[in-house]
């Protein structure tokens, strides 16, 4: 299928770009912390001390004074984004079920998230019959994604547009909810279902936590029934705005560079490119120039998050690989059987694997890989075994 759905490549105009940003030259995005002291440090954003400080709202463990639930799944961001540091994955997952008509996928009363938690027995939420269609989703890791928000979308549907055809990401477009819910390209989530940080922060306090905010102001049922806890919740745009800033803070997830230098991860990484898997888990991405207005006005791209150069590997494309959890978000019946590839970066900080974290084997989780990447598969299969380890080191030195 084609990478473009339902948008016109000439609406993906970034927006207004000052001058002077056009002479600036790429550079390398620095590291998030330094694996010698595991400590997190800002990318240039915003000062140390604030970073610190926005680090301590996103680690915050949140009660019902400050809105938890009536249903929800954490108490802090930090619960779900902490490996190794702050912000980084974790083994929490959370469940989604729905129902497959044959031809369209319909969400579970409430919506496809349920709820694992809940401040009240009587609010607990549970998969309904007739919800045949079920997944867990992992956590994601966080760190660099300041980066991944100023990247252009013209690249990513140039990323598209230049993988073989039958390989083809699908690029989709999101609501911005700061921006009046106006669209800009999805590159967050599983399925792209958010294109701002700010959105993502606000669907999580929701979603995760049970709190609303200005962006996201009704709080979620239990199992599409309104139930109400007894306690209005505060305007937590604040923190918000706090949980965006640090993620946009960060800086991107560092690799074990005394692994990556051995002889055998080199041979890997080279392996690694000749297979195909650089198709869709690209190495290298630019920001857009500092001075870019993205997430349709709503933010300008900074000097220190733009004209950076990433190494993803990861196209924040949907691809249907054979994985995919049945789920529709943002991206509309299409995406049913697609999931974004998941940028292998800090993947040596992860040991369940896949979108549902039911692999936890390097190997297994290359072979379980069908649909678009048939043929990388297959070109993985003919490898000796040495030549697959040699691979797979270098996955873990990523």
């Amino acid at each position: 299928m084609r990478g473009l759905t339902c948008i016109a490549v000439g609406t993906l105009l970034a927006g207004s770009l000052l001058p002077e940003a056009l002479t600036q030259a790429p550079v390398e995005a620095p590291p998030a912390f330094s694996p010698g002291t595991m400590t997190l440090v800002t990318n240039g954003l915003v000062d140390q001390a604030t970073f610190d400080a926005d680090r301590a709202v996103f680690e915050e463990q949140e009660g019902r004074a400050e809105g938890l639930g009536p249903v929800y799944n954490a108490q802090s961001c930090a619960e779900c984004h902490q490996n190794p540091v702050t912000g980084g994955i974790s083994q929490v997952t959370e469940l989604r079920a729905g129902h497959f008509d044959g031809i369209n996928f319909i969400d579970h009363v409430g919506g496809s998230l349920i709820n694992d938690r809940a401040i009240n027995p009587a609010f607990q939420e549970r998969v309904l019959g007739g919800n045949e269609v079920r997944t867990f989703r992992t956590s994601l890791n966080t760190l660099g994604d300041g980066f991944v928000e100023a990247i252009d979308s013209n690249t990513l549907v140039a990323i598209s547009n230049g993988q073989p055809f039958g390989m083809r990401g699908q690029f989709i477009q999101v609501p911005v909810n700061e921006a009046n819910n106006a669209v800009r390209g999805g590159r967050f989530g599983w399925k792209n279902q958010h294109a701002s940080l700010k959105s993502f922060s606000a669907d999580a306090y929701l979603n995760e936590m049970g709190i609303t905010s200005p962006l996201q102001p009704n709080d979620n049922t239990s199992n599409g029934t309104v139930v109400d806890d007894g306690i209005p919740d505060p305007e937590n745009l604040g923190d918000v705005d706090l949980f965006a800033e640090f993620m946009r803070a960060t800086g991107v997830p560092p690799r074990d560079l005394v692994l990556a230098a051995t002889a055998d991860a080199q041979a890997g990484s080279v392996l690694f490119s000749q297979v195909g898997c650089t198709t869709c888990h690209v190495r290298n991405i630019t920001t857009a120039p500092a001075g870019t207005v993205i997430n349709q006005g709503a933010l300008t791209v900074s000097a220190a998050l733009g004209n950076k150069v990433i190494h993803p590997f990861g196209d924040f494309l949907l691809h249907d690989v054979g994985t995919g959890d049945g789920i529709v978000q943002n991206g509309g019946q299409s995406t049913r059987n697609k999931v974004r590839t998941a940028p292998l970066w800090g993947m040596r900080s992860r040991g369940r694997l896949m979108h549902d974290g039911e692999t936890v084997n390097r190997n297994e989780s290359i072979l379980r890989h069908a649909g678009e990447a048939t043929s990388v598969i297959n070109n993985y299969r003919s490898l000796s075994t040495g030549q697959k380890n040699q691979l797979i080191l270098f996955l873990n030195s990523l």
